[in-house]
Parts: structure tokens; sequence; C-alpha cells
């Protein structure tokens, strides 16, 4: 939502918006908007939820725009709706490209043991995340963010790099991407596993790149136990807040200290 916002502050003329279709989002109740459909709403601007974006490639051509702007869609465009536009679309990609292209990029990056990631305003292309690049911005990665405040900060830079790269967008000369490439495949349930024989290091990563979603997790008398914070100690990874199955996050030191089990040591120096 913040780049919707800033290029409306901005001045730019938004002619709809399109995002994902309405979804339950919690059980028992009904479908509710998606966060984007919420603020577009808000701002007085035409919303179209189509299950696939080919569906609105008639309404794109028609109407009147000259750029289209992607953020985070979770689609791969067709063609058909990329050569709708005059100046075609540019999407805001949260790595430094080529590196890590595709569908999990800020975890990945955390994953891997990357010192720093960042945002590209990138020309899309029919190819995965393949387009020549207008403009980045680096953001270093902290040694104990999390992947979701890793992203809020990547919004807020890459708003600030989309609103100041789009007026010369019709003239600028993106430059292509060079350099090994690297992709960013979807997060399992499964990596995000905690082997207590897995370097503390990778541990520490794990735990942080799962928050919020997956979830990095272990079992403790053969139920899950899902680990939010932690943080490195002696060689150890040491929980600071947890949450057993069926049950709410909690002090990782309350849970321990109700516990008839004692879980094993994460973590081999």
């Amino acid at each position: 939502m913040p780049p919707l916002r800033a290029l409306v502050a901005a001045g730019h003329d938004v002619a709809f918006v399109v995002t994902q279709p309405d979804r339950r989002r919690s059980r028992g109740a009904g479908t509710e908007p998606s966060p984007v459909k919420a603020a577009t709403m808000e701002l007085g601007i035409e919303v179209r939820t189509p299950q696939r974006a080919h569906e609105v490639v008639d309404e794109v051509a028609a109407s009147g725009a000259d750029l289209g702007v992607v953020v985070a869609f979770g689609q791969i465009l067709p063609t058909t709706l990329l050569d709708a536009l005059p100046l075609g679309f540019v999407n805001l990609h949260f790595s430094l490209l080529p590196r890590w292209r595709g569908a999990a990029p800020v975890e990945r990056a955390m994953l891997a043991g990357d010192a720093e990631t960042g945002v590209a305003v990138m020309r899309v292309e029919a190819g995965l995340d393949t387009g020549p690049v207008y403009s980045t911005v680096r953001v270093p990665i902290g040694p104990t963010v999390t992947a979701g405040e890793l992203r809020e900060q990547l919004v807020a830079a890459g708003t600030d790099l989309l609103v100041t790269t789009l007026p010369d967008i019709a003239t600028a000369q993106p430059v292509n991407q060079t350099g090994e490439a690297t992709y960013a495949e979807k997060l399992t349930v499964e990596e995000f596993r905690l082997d207590p024989a897995q370097p503390v290091a990778a541990l520490d990563r794990i735990v942080r790149a799962g928050n919020p979603r997956p979830g990095a997790w272990f079992e403790l008398g053969g139920k899950r136990v899902k680990v939010w914070r932690a943080h490195v100690d002696g060689g150890h990874l040491v929980f600071d807040e947890v949450q057993p199955e069926g049950k709410a996050r909690m002090d990782a030191a309350a849970w321990r200290a109700g516990l008839r089990v004692e879980p094993a040591e994460f973590g081999t120096g």
C-alpha cells in the first residue's frame, strides 16, 4: 500500500488498481478484501480483482494509462498485457538483480547469509525478473532483523525509489542485468524445520527469515513448537519467543519452565 499512496500523493493519475480477489482470511469468516483493495477503495480509485491477469488486458489497453506499475502482484504478466500500454510495465522488485529473481527474494537473501539486499525498479519482460533495471537502492541486512522487518525497510526504500524514478521512465535507458543470476524459490514449511545439529548461524537465520511466515519450528513430544524470536549465546541458539502447537505465542522462558521434557540444545557453534 505505501507505493500506491505515495504515487497518488506525488500527483500521478492512477486509472485503476488490479489486485488479488477477495479471500477468506480467518476461520469462520466470509471473504475479505485484500489490504491493497481496501487502500484503493479508501483512496477513491477503481479496483479490479481478476483471477488471472489476462482477464483485464482489454480494459488496461483502453484505460488511457501510459505505464503500469507492479508491486508484489504474485502472477507472471502475459505478453498481451505487457504490450497493452505505451510504456509497458515496471516492477518494484525486492532484491539486487540478477541476484534473487523469483518469489521469495527477501527470505532467500537472509537464508543465504547475504550482508545486504536492496530494491530494483525494472522493466517487466516475459521472463522471470529478467528485464533491464532503471534504478536500485541497497539496504543492509541487520544481524537481528526479521524478514518482516526487512520487508518494511525495503518497501520504504522502494517507495521512495519508485517515486523518484517514474518521472523519467519515458526517456530513461534501463541497464541490462549482468552477473550470475540466482533464483528465490517459493518457501516451504519443511525447510524451516530447526535441526539441533545445524550451525548456530544457520539456525539464527532460519528463525529470522521465517518470521512472520512460515515460521521456524521443531518437534517436542510429537508436537510442533514454532520459534518466532531467538538469539545466539555461547555457540547455541536461545529461544526468546515460541508458540507451542495449538497455543498462542509466549515467552520462551515461561514455556520452558512448564516443560516435562527438556528440549535439545540447538547449534554447533
